[in-house]
C-alpha cells in the first residue's frame, strides 16, 4: 500500500472580475432652457456580495450648465442616490467585492417642462475570496518537486487631500468643474503602498457675463496606505477615486485677476500582491507498481507591469451638429476619452476616440454645446492589458467652414495583467505491481530529448541511480544514446 502525505493551501486572492451597468436619471425644471454642457460624477458608498450577486450603492452628482428664456448662461447642480445589483452565479456571501465606477455616457432629453439627465454608469468590480487547493507534499513514491509560485492578496485603503492655489484673468462666476484621476507611480515597499499622480482639474466659467471659457490645471497628490505585506518587488495595484472637490474664488477687479483655491478629497482602494512559493510535487510514480495521479490547479492573479505612453493626437473631428463661421468658438470643455486595447497584423494599439464639449455663441448672441469626437490609434508594446486614458489640453479652431480641427494630449497607462497558473500533484491510486526484470543488466534506447526525470520514470527507477549507472550522458539525450540499467542480484 503506497502511503502519501497531502496538505492544503489556504491563502486570499481575487478570484474573478465582473463588469456592470446601471442608468442613473436626474430632472431638472422648466428654468432650463437650452442645456449647453451637462457633467455627472459618481461615488460608490459601499457594496456587498450576496447569494449570486453583487449590489453596489452610491450617489450620482449632476451638473448642468444651461440658457434660460432670456439667454443668460445659468448652472445647476443635483444628487441622486442609486442602487444596483449585478448577477452572477460565482457570488457568495464571503467574497468581498471592490467596486470602480466610471461614467460611460450621459444624455439629455426634455419631456414638457422638464429636462431629464442620464447616466450610463460602468462599474468594475473586482471579487477577492479565499482560494485553496490540495497537493501531494510526500510518501513512498518517488518525487518530482518544484517551487509553485501563488499571489496572495492584501486590500488596503487610504484618503488623502490635495490642495491647490493658482491666479486666473478675472472671471464672473465658476460653472461648472471636472476632475479626472491619472497615477503616475505606486510603489510597494517597507510596509507601505505609495501611490502618486495628478487630478486634472478642469474648469468652466462665466467672464463678463456672456463669454464662456475653459482651463484645467494639474493637482498633484500622494497617498501612503499602511500595508504589513508590502515588501520591494511586489505588484501592487489601486483604484483613486475622488470623493469631494471645492473650488473657492476671490476676485481682484484693480488687478484684473481671481485666486481660485482647489481642495480636493481623494480615496484609494488598493491591493498588494505577495508572491509566495509552495513546495509542491508535480509528477511522480512508484518503482513497484503502476498508479494512477490525480491533479488539482493552484490558480492566483495579480498585476505585472505598468507601462504609460504620452501621444499628441491632432485631425478633423465629427460634430454633433453643423457649424459655421458666425459661430464663434468660446471654450472646449467635458473632455474624456473611450478606448480599448487592440491587437492587428502590426502588433498592438490603444485604439479610441476623444470627446469634449465645444461651446459657442452664435450671430444671434445665444449659446449652444456640440459634441465633437476625435478618433485616435496609437501602437504599444504590451500583453494583455487595462487601458485608461487621460485628455489633457484639447483645443479646437475652425479652418475651413464647417469643419473643426482639434488637437490634445493623451496620458495613455496599460496595466498588465498577470496570471498564474500550476497543475499539482493532489492524490495517488495504486496499480496493479509490475513485472519484475530479473536480469543482471539492461539496456534502454530513449527518445530523443527526454530529461533525467523522464527517463527515470520510464525506467521505474529512481534518477540518482540512472544518474549514477550513466555519469557520461547529458540531458536531455540525443538521438542513438544507449542507457544501461544495472541490477543487483542476491545469491542465496
Amino acid at each position: 500500500m503506497i502511503k502519501t502525505q497531502t496538505e492544503t493551501f489556504r491563502g486570499y486572492g481575487k478570484r474573478k472580475e465582473i463588469g456592470a451597468q446601471t442608468a442613473v436619471e436626474c430632472r431638472f425644471g422648466n428654468e432650463v432652457e437650452t442645456v449647453l454642457a451637462v457633467h455627472c460624477a459618481a461615488a460608490l458608498s459601499g457594496a456587498d456580495v450576496g447569494s449570486g450577486e453583487v449590489r453596489y450603492y452610491g450617489k450620482a452628482h449632476f451638473s448642468v450648465v444651461y440658457e434660460d428664456a432670456e439667454k443668460r448662461v445659468c448652472r445647476a447642480e443635483k444628487g441622486v442616490e442609486f442602487s444596483a445589483v449585478k448577477k452572477d452565479e460565482f457570488c457568495y456571501p464571503a467574497l468581498t467585492a471592490r467596486v470602480s465606477l466610471h461614467v460611460e455616457n450621459v444624455s439629455v432629453r426634455r419631456e414638457g417642462a422638464s429636462v431629464f439627465a442620464t447616466a450610463l454608469l460602468g462599474a468594475d468590480i473586482s471579487l477577492y475570496g479565499e482560494q485553496t487547493f490540495d497537493y501531494l507534499s510526500g510518501g513512498d513514491l518517488v518525487l518530482r518537486r518544484e517551487p509553485v509560485k501563488v499571489l496572495t492578496a492584501h486590500l488596503v485603503s487610504g484618503n488623502a487631500e490635495a490642495e491647490d492655489e493658482f491666479e486666473t484673468e478675472l472671471l464672473g462666476d465658476i460653472l461648472q468643474h471636472t476632475e479626472a484621476v491619472h497615477l503616475t507611480d505606486l510603489v510597494s515597499g517597507s510596509g507601505m503602498l505609495t501611490a502618486e499622480g495628478e487630478v486634472n482639474l478642469g474648469i468652466l466659467a462665466l467672464k463678463d457675463g456672456e463669454t464662456l471659457v475653459s482651463f484645467e490645471r494639474l493637482v498633484p497628490f500622494r497617498i501612503e496606505i499602511p500595508c504589513e505585506a508590502a515588501t520591494a518587488g511586489c505588484g501592487a495595484e489601486a483604484k483613486i477615486s475622488v470623493v469631494g472637490a471645492n473650488l473657492h474664488a476671490d476676485a481682484d477687479e484693480t488687478k484684473g485677476k481671481c485666486t481660485l483655491v482647489a481642495e480636493i478629497s481623494l480615496a484609494a482602494d488598493g491591493c498588494v500582491y505577495e508572491e509566495t512559493a509552495v513546495d509542491a510535487v508535480v509528477d511522480a510514480y512508484s518503482c513497484t507498481n503502476a498508479s494512477s495521479l490525480t491533479f488539482s490547479t493552484a490558480e492566483s492573479g495579480g498585476v505585472g507591469e505598468v507601462f504609460r505612453v504620452t501621444e499628441r493626437i491632432q485631425g478633423k473631428c465629427a460634430l454633433s451638429s453643423p457649424i459655421d463661421f458666425s459661430d464663434v468658438l468660446q471654450a472646449v470643455t467635458l473632455q474624456r476619452a473611450e478606448a480599448d486595447l487592440v491587437a492587428g497584423e502590426g502588433g498592438k494599439r490603444v485604439e479610441g476616440v476623444a470627446v469634449a464639449t465645444l461651446l459657442v455663441r452664435g450671430a444671434d448672441g445665444s449659446h449652444r454645446g456640440i459634441e465633437l469626437s476625435l478618433p485616435f490609434s496609437v501602437p504599444v508594446e504590451a500583453g494583455e492589458c487595462s487601458v485608461s486614458v487621460l485628455v489633457l489640453g484639447m483645443s479646437a479652431r475652425q479652418k475651413q467652414e464647417g469643419e473643426i480641427d482639434a488637437e490634445a494630449t493623451l496620458k495613455i497607462s496599460l496595466e498588465e495583467k498577470r496570471r498564474i497558473s500550476a497543475r499539482l500533484v493532489s492524490s495517488v491510486e495504486e496499480g496493479e505491481a509490475l513485472p519484475v526484470c530479473d536480469s543482471a543488466v539492461s539496456v534502454y534506447i530513449p527518445r530523443a530529448g527526454d530529461g533525467l526525470w523522464e527517463l527515470a520514470k520510464s525506467l521505474r527507477k529512481p534518477p540518482e541511480e540512472v544518474s549514477a549507472s550513466n555519469p557520461d550522458i547529458e540531458f536531455p539525450v540525443k538521438e542513438g544514446q544507449r542507457v544501461i540499467v544495472y541490477r543487483k542480484k542476491t545469491v542465496l
